[in-house]
C-alpha cells in the first residue's frame, strides 16, 4: 500500500497537478484515476501516461487493479503477446509545459514520431 500512503500524503498536504509517467510496460496507454470509482478514496484525481517499449517485445495489457479507480482513456497494444519490435508497437512520450499558462501537453507517439494520443492539462 505504498501508493495509497503516497496519494493520501499528497492530498493531506494539498499537492495538486501531479501526473504519473510510466514506461516499464510493453504497450501505450492513458489512464485517469478518480476516487469516486475507487476502493481506496483518499486521493485527488490524477492521470497516468504509459509509453513503451522503445526496443523490446510488445505485450499486455493485464487487467487493471480497481483499487484506485482507473479508467482507460486510451490504449494501443499489440494483438498478440510478445510481438516483435518490428511489428510497429513501439512508443515513447513527449511532455511540454507552457511557462506562461502552465498548461501541460502529453503526447504519446509511435516509433515514427506520429502522435497516437494527446492530452492537454490545465493547472488547478
Amino acid at each position: 500500500l505504498e501508493i495509497a500512503e503516497l496519494l493520501g500524503y499528497l492530498r493531506k498536504h494539498q499537492v495538486r497537478n501531479y501526473v504519473w509517467l510510466t514506461a516499464d510496460v510493453h504497450y501505450c496507454a492513458a489512464h485517469h484515476y478518480h476516487p469516486e470509482q475507487a476502493a481506496f478514496q483518499d486521493f485527488e484525481p490524477f492521470w497516468e501516461f504509459v509509453a513503451g517499449p522503445l526496443n523490446a517485445g510488445s505485450f499486455g495489457p493485464n487487467a487493471l487493479d480497481k483499487t484506485f479507480g482507473p479508467e482507460v482513456v486510451f490504449r494501443k497494444a499489440p494483438p498478440a503477446q510478445n510481438t516483435s519490435p518490428f511489428a510497429g508497437y513501439q512508443f515513447f512520450g513527449e511532455v511540454n509545459i507552457d511557462g506562461p499558462s502552465g498548461e501541460m501537453s502529453v503526447v504519446l507517439r509511435d516509433l515514427e514520431g506520429v502522435a497516437v494520443f494527446e492530452k492537454k492539462l490545465q493547472p488547478v
